[in-house]
């Protein structure tokens, strides 16, 4: 997997189209986005002519009761795509930043764009997955691909795994996500991250479009290593992905979220360091519960199992029952074996 300072969980910033066709704007996104704690920017490098075909039919018309239903494919990538001669400018705008700055390309000539820039990783959009050419372009490249399942079958996903490892590519991450634009909480299935590792051994995320920001603190507790998210500069300045992205208050909420969810999930562990330890003063143990002379039976009314822990280990209390006391112990004195006869 592509290498960070640390094993932390790598948060990723969407730019998309929330750029407003200005390239000002794009800056300040990427600076914002380093305020806001992502680890990356991605961008999406296409031109509407490489990624749909200028026809106005119905084939090429959205009808999916979405936010972009009535708009012909062209004119909407028209209008969201990222122009490719800022690429460089905002490459080194995350440069100095301090940000890793990718992309998903959406052909080959986006790839032969990306190269020309040391593009670090690249990212497969959920319905570029059926492209198996690009993705075996992409994968000859050598580099992390990160690929969202957003629409894929299990067969679709076998078959991009396959192509890339046919590439001798296997640094590979796998993005659950939902393609709904926003998803909605009953849709996001986030049970399917820890599957999608153990049955592809992969290295595992979330690419998320709920509103909120619940969906990727879930993913981090199922394992995920990846979360992406779609972010903006202000969402009074409109765009297509809009609806459904955060602004630098919202997504700074999500990376304090998430990194306090890895923090909690942590690692297997069950050594018994000095603060169990110490807890264990609070565990259960056996005690004498009413004064006592020596002779006296052991019963359920002179013992009991009561906290704190310094008395007896339970496991013996049923072994003692019926035995006598060997010396007179006043109330609230932890038992031990050697106050027992025939111990």
């Amino acid at each position: 997997m592509f290498k960070q300072k640390t094993d932390s969980v790598f948060i990723i910033a969407e730019l998309s189209a929330n750029h407003g066709g200005d390239i000002e704007i794009a800056k300040e996104t990427i600076k914002a986005a380093k305020r806001a704690g992502a680890d990356a920017i991605k961008l999406q490098t296409y031109k509407a002519d490489t990624i749909t075909l200028d026809v106005k039919n119905d084939y090429f018309k959205i009808n999916h009761n979405s936010h972009w239903d009535g708009r012909y494919l062209f004119d909407l990538y028209e209008e969201a795509h990222t122009p490719w001669e800022w690429h460089k400018e905002l490459f080194e705008t995350a440069k100095d930043e301090g940000l890793i700055c990718f992309s998903s390309p959406f052909d080959n000539s986006a790839v032969d764009l990306l190269e020309s820039l040391d593009n670090p990783i690249y990212k497969i959009a959920s319905f570029e997955i059926t492209d198996i050419p690009l993705i075996e372009y992409v994968a000859s490249k050598g580099k992390p691909i990160i690929i969202s399942t957003g629409i894929a079958s299990i067969e679709d996903i076998e078959l991009a795994l396959d192509t890339c490892r046919k590439q001798n590519n296997n640094d590979i991450t796998l993005l659950k996500c939902t393609s709904q634009y926003p998803a909605m909480p009953k849709d996001c299935n986030l049970a399917t991250i820890p599957d999608l590792k153990s049955r592809f051994e992969v290295n595992i995320g979330l690419s998320d479009h709920t509103l909120g920001i619940e969906a990727p603190v879930v993913a981090v507790a199922l394992g995920a290593k990846v979360i992406e998210k779609h972010f903006m500069l202000d969402k009074n300045i409109g765009g297509p992905d809009a609806h459904f992205s955060l602004d630098e208050s919202e997504f700074t909420q999500l990376v304090k979220a998430v990194r306090k969810a890895e923090k909690m999930v942590g690692k297997v562990d069950y050594e018994m360091t000095e603060k169990k330890i110490k807890s264990r003063e609070f565990s259960r143990s056996l005690f004498v519960s009413e004064n006592v002379n020596s002779g006296d039976i052991i019963d359920s009314k002179n013992i009991k199992s009561v906290r704190p822990g310094h008395g007896l280990h339970t496991k013996y209390y049923n072994q003692i029952l019926g035995k006598t006391f060997t010396q007179s112990v006043s109330k609230g004195t932890p038992l031990t074996l050697n106050m027992i006869e025939n111990n």
